[in-house]
């Protein structure tokens, strides 16, 4: 008669000793590292920035870059000092192709368009002409060319910009 025996099987250890030697041996599926924490440390420091609050007036929207939109400067330059421009831009109607249609550039780190109202047509390097509505978003990478193909006549955008004080340069 054989005897029987009293030997359980063991369950698999999730030790970390067992996970290393199984990792080592390539028997199990390697887990993949945390990603590192980016530094604090910085090359260069930013700017200090304070509270700010912009509200509405019909009285805020000014003449600015072009001549034909006009500018509600939201007070982000002032309280970043610099660091960030942040405005609405209304066209003014009617859109004429001789004056707004023109190749240009923006010398910025950083752009981002909202369309709050209407819409807007712009022909970008690469990218051909896209029509933008209400809702619609995009980020224009630094310097890439593009102009401005039409407009509705109650065309509001949020435009965020970085660094506030930047140049354009027109190509046409």
């Amino acid at each position: 008669m054989a005897k029987a025996s009293t030997q359980r099987a063991r369950p698999r250890s999730t030790s970390p000793s067992r996970k290393k030697a199984a990792g080592a041996t390539g028997k199990s599926a390697s887990r993949k590292k945390p990603a590192a924490r980016p530094s604090r440390a910085r090359a260069k420091p930013r700017p200090k920035q304070r509270f700010t609050v912009s509200h509405a007036s019909e009285t805020d929207f000014q003449g600015g870059l072009r001549r034909y939109a006009k500018y509600r400067d939201l007070g982000i330059s002032g309280a970043t000092s610099g660091m960030v421009q942040a405005h609405v831009i209304r066209f003014v109607p009617p859109y004429r192709p001789e004056e707004v249609s023109k190749l240009h550039y923006h010398d910025v780190d950083f752009q981002m368009v909202y369309v709050l109202k209407g819409w807007l047509k712009s022909q970008f390097e690469g990218e051909g002409e896209i029509t933008m509505r209400t809702g619609s978003c995009w980020i224009q990478p630094p310097r890439i060319k593009h102009k401005v193909t039409g407009y509705s006549d109650d065309c509001e955008v949020l435009e965020i910009i970085l660094p506030a004080d930047f140049d354009t340069k027109e190509l046409e």
